[in-house]
């Protein structure tokens, strides 16, 4: 096949395959401090589609807008589903390749094959209580949110009126995880010891791998308690749509929802605070007008969260940009690459009404994120708060310096230091843990135990550690 872009380049790849390509390496020291760039180097040598090697594993990378829709709405022609991988029915993929694990969690988001249609009817339903605004249960999820954003600003009060903190350890990725225990339901404070080890999982410490095993435990537990005695939750309404899940199916579930949903919602609130206080006067007019929504959507098209998406496979060789994919190769559709490519960037840069239909940050097509529309509220209710609550933020360090971390997934900071002096008065509002009509008394959480908690000790100290 015989392709041309917009350099005037061209391939011609008939008969070559993916491994013989030579791919260089995209999780590079490049890659981490500026993908951008590396994005970019791509585009220039490949055009919209380029091999890449993923830690010692061929794979195909789209870099294209267009291409990636092409990929994202034809599910039948680019099916996930690690069954339709061809090196890996065929052994090729190494055992202990790094991305194995994360990838081989066979959830919602990785899985193809009949069990999928179900499985995200299932999901489908179990999620409309709080994402339908009409719904009480989304109604009692946004105040909950709003009060745990109200509650971790408070404690990073008790460090003075002013001061500096860390932002995203302190609010950002905390608050997702506190409404994450909210919608799965933990009883009293026991979600708390699982959004620590959830948190210890996302940094891939030394210590992830036993706090996989915990939190894993601790979701087993809740599946099993929630098979048991149903509630007001997540859990329990994707059980009664889809009866036949198992207890470890359905920790798996719990585990996808809790990792991904609260990862991608910390980066969208951290991103969105960074191009606030450092970005142009018009992103700082829409929030200050009560445009939160809008602002972020302005935020992903820039600085998405999820930068790569979990792979699809060619369902036959197919031609895509100046390449033919051959059946069974892996495809990672970068919507941090596609927001960035030319023949697209070009035409919503100064349409900010088209930025907020046009971006990719949860995916396009029939396998869009679920739970899209939840991690939004919880953003938008984090993001509205610190507007709300704090009359200045500056950054304590020039944005080119900020610590970022990047994985093959996502993209987010480190830390996010800042200078903040607080409103004078904080505005009265409903507690979070509102209680659900007919609740038992045992049901309601023990107003002590969030004090208790590993989750607040934490916090607590970074407070006190910053004096």
């Amino acid at each position: 096949m015989d392709s041309q872009w917009d350099d005037g380049g061209s391939v011609d790849v008939d008969g070559t395959g993916l491994e013989t390509l030579n791919p260089e390496p995209l999780l590079t020291r490049d890659y981490e401090t500026r993908p951008a760039l590396v994005y970019e180097r791509l585009r220039e040598r490949h055009g919209p589609v380029a091999p890449v090697d993923l830690l010692g594993v061929p794979a195909w990378l789209v870099l294209g807008y267009r291409e990636a829709l092409q990929v994202l709405q034809d599910d039948d022609r680019w099916p996930k589903g690690l069954e339709n991988w061809r090196a890996r029915s065929e052994g090729r993929i190494p055992a202990d390749w790094p991305l194995g694990p994360s990838l081989e969690v066979n959830h919602v988001l990785i899985q193809g094959g009949p069990g999928y249609r179900p499985l995200r009817t299932a999901w489908d339903a179990a999620l409309k209580p709080f994402q339908d605004p009409r719904h009480p249960q989304a109604k009692r999820l946004r105040s909950a949110a709003t009060a745990y954003a109200d509650d971790l600003i408070t404690l990073i009060a008790q460090g003075g009126s002013t001061g500096v903190a860390d932002l995203s350890a302190q609010f950002s990725r905390p608050l997702p995880l506190m409404v994450a225990s909210h919608l799965l339901g933990f009883p009293g404070s026991q979600g708390d010891d699982a959004l620590m080890d959830m948190w210890r999982v996302l940094d891939a410490g030394p210590d992830a791998e036993a706090a996989l095993e915990r939190l894993l435990a601790a979701l087993a537990e809740l599946a099993a308690l929630k098979r048991q005695k149903p509630g007001d939750d997540f859990p329990s309404y994707l059980l009664a749509a889809h009866p036949d899940l198992s207890l470890d199916q359905l920790a798996r579930e719990l585990f996808m929802l809790l990792g991904m949903t609260s990862d991608h919602v910390g980066i969208l609130i951290s991103n969105t605070v960074v191009e606030v206080v450092s970005g142009e006067g018009g992103v700082r007019a829409s929030l200050s007008a009560g445009m939160v929504r809008e602002t972020m959507n302005r935020v992903v098209m820039r600085k998405p969260p999820l930068v790569n998406f979990v792979p699809r496979f060619a369902a036959e060789d197919t031609g895509l940009g100046a390449y033919t994919i051959r059946a069974g190769d892996p495809v990672w559709v970068s919507s941090a690459a596609a927001h960035a490519d030319p023949l697209f960037a070009g035409h919503v840069a100064s349409g900010t009404a088209v930025s907020t239909r046009a971006h990719l940050s949860w995916g396009a097509g029939p396998r869009q994120c679920p739970a899209r529309e939840l991690a939004s509220t919880v953003a938008a209710a984090g993001v509205g708060c610190l507007a709300e609550r704090f009359d200045h933020l500056d950054l304590a360090l020039p944005a080119d310096q900020l610590p970022w971390r990047s994985s093959p997934f996502m993209r987010g900071l480190r830390s996010l230091p800042v200078r903040y002096a607080l409103a004078p008065a904080p505005p009265v509002r409903p507690v979070a843990d509102e209680p659900v009509p007919g609740a038992a008394a045992e049901d309601l959480p023990d107003p002590s135990a969030r004090q208790r908690s590993s989750l607040w000790r934490y916090l607590t100290g970074l407070i006190r550690g910053g004096r």
